[in-house]
């Protein structure tokens, strides 16, 4: 493929662990200049969304060009990551790049049972350690890591590196946004978390972990622009899934699939535009390969947006990239029988529709086992005492039941607090939206929709089983007494 008269960029990507905010979009209780300079620089994307809403299947998306329903044990979170499935960093480094990747790659998961002998976002560069740490928990020198990368480059070579922060991700330094500066006070909780004193000062410690990720983010920058590469390198900002609260990472609402995106490349992209196009991240590896002047690899099913990155234009671009689909199958163990919470997602200008196929589950794990799908915090605790006091507003919101279907004007409610699905009103556009979900699902080879939904219970889970269904019923099963 021809990519013009422009050399073969340099490529880095950098993704953060459950972010969902940057202040280029407004979210002034956290500060990210480095992300924000890349957009300004670049283009800021508004409707970039994850394939699947967690860290290992929302990767394998991005390495492969792939839906979660077409990757087999990858479409689960702590699964095995089949080789079969070429990755975009393997066929770099085939076409002469330097490849290499720092911090979190694909994860967590078993690529090597899988047929990988290495991490499936490259060779990894670790070890950096800031010493004494920052805070009280200790923090990954990510960019020393990144310049001995690119000492270790071959001459003339184009490099390939992947910057994944562990950051977001809990746990966090609990009060180290206040000890930082900053104010509970200037903070305002989402409608669907409580908007308590200890939910703030949750937020701000998630927003000094973004930070960490962004100040990171800001040193490789400040080394391209001293070697003289930056302008000749596509810098892709992005994070996995959505922040690690509840009602958002792990689960099928608007602010935990619209991941912050922003693009950079000097000499290829011009900067200060804003771009509406829909892009998935299914699409992010075929455009890297058209950015380094390769064909489409045959496996990956997403397509390139190069051509809108480098055409100058904002606002809708490609007229064809007015929607997305979204999903998920396993996550974490922890409902009868290790069961899976099924959804796919159709996402348009206005519209989110979500289709619960198994509402008689607990989307974020049972209680018995503790609600396993949700990390921990100290907003989890606050909604699970209210519970226990008697208060489901949030509980409800959080971890109960779900109907199988839902409906919601994203576009003007991406909180997602009315679902319209029960509206006849909103009928006809509910059915409509199904239809063309599924239709596409049916293209893509989906086996939910092909009859063989089971096939996504049998995939081997491989991380800690300790909060298993089986692990709860040996803890409370009793012997009988004959």
């Amino acid at each position: 493929m021809n990519n013009g008269d422009r050399p073969r960029p340099n490529i880095l990507f950098a993704i953060a662990d459950d972010a969902s905010h940057m202040s280029a979009y407004g979210h002034d209780f956290l500060h990210t200049p480095h992300f924000d300079r890349v957009a300004a620089e670049g283009a800021l994307f508004t409707h970039v969304y994850t394939t699947n809403p967690k860290c290992a299947p929302s990767r394998a998306s991005i390495l492969t060009g792939r839906h979660t329903w077409q990757l087999e044990e990858a479409s689960c979170h702590f699964g095995i990551f089949p080789a079969k499935f070429a990755v975009y960093p393997d066929i770099l480094e085939a076409a002469g790049y330097h490849v290499g990747h720092t911090g979190k790659g694909w994860g967590p998961g078993d690529y090597e049972a899988g047929g990988f002998d290495r991490n499936p976002a490259g060779p990894a560069y670790h070890g950096a350690q800031l010493d004494p740490p920052t805070t009280g928990i200790s923090k990954k020198d990510y960019a020393a890591n990144f310049e001995r990368f690119l000492d270790e480059r071959p001459a003339d070579a184009p490099f390939c590196f992947w910057y994944g922060a562990h950051e977001p991700h809990r746990a966090y330094e609990q009060g180290s946004g206040e000890r930082a500066g900053r104010r509970t006070a200037d903070i305002t909780p989402p409608a669907y978390l409580p908007d308590e004193e200890i939910v703030r000062s949750d937020l701000l410690d998630y927003a000094v972990e973004v930070e960490w990720f962004d100040e990171q983010l800001g040193r490789m920058l400040a080394k391209l622009e001293e070697t003289g590469e930056l302008d000749d390198t596509l810098v892709v900002v992005t994070s996995d899934n959505g922040m690690p609260f509840p009602r958002v990472k792990g689960q099928m609402y608007e602010q935990d699939f619209n991941m912050p995106f922003a693009a950079r490349w000097g000499r290829g992209v011009e900067g200060g535009r804003v771009v509406t196009d829909f892009v998935s991240f299914r699409d992010i590896g075929p455009t890297f390969l058209e950015a380094a002047g390769l064909a489409p690899h045959e496996g990956m099913t997403g397509s390139s947006f190069l051509g809108v990155l480098t055409s100058g234009e904002e606002g809708r671009v490609d007229a064809s990239r007015g929607h997305v689909l979204m999903g998920r199958e396993r996550h974490d163990l922890g409902r009868e029988g290790d069961l899976g919470y099924p959804v796919r997602v159709i996402r348009t200008d206005e519209w989110l529709y979500v289709r619960n196929y198994e509402p008689d589950r607990w989307p974020a794990g049972n209680p018995e086992t503790g609600f396993t799908n949700m990390d921990s915090s100290p907003t989890r605790t606050l909604i699970l005492e209210q519970h226990d006091a008697g208060e489901d507003t949030y509980f409800d919101l959080a971890m109960g039941k779900r109907p199988a279907e839902e409906l919601y004007r994203a576009e003007h409610d991406p909180e997602c607090m009315h679902n319209l699905a029960a509206n006849p009103e909103y009928a006809d556009t509910k059915a409509e939206l199904r239809t063309r979900m599924e239709a596409e699902l049916v293209e893509q080879a989906d086996p939910r929709q092909l009859g063989d939904a089971a096939v996504f219970d049998t995939y081997e889970y491989v991380g800690d089983s300790s909060h298993s269904w089986a692990a709860y019923v040996a803890r409370t099963w009793k012997r009988p007494n004959y």
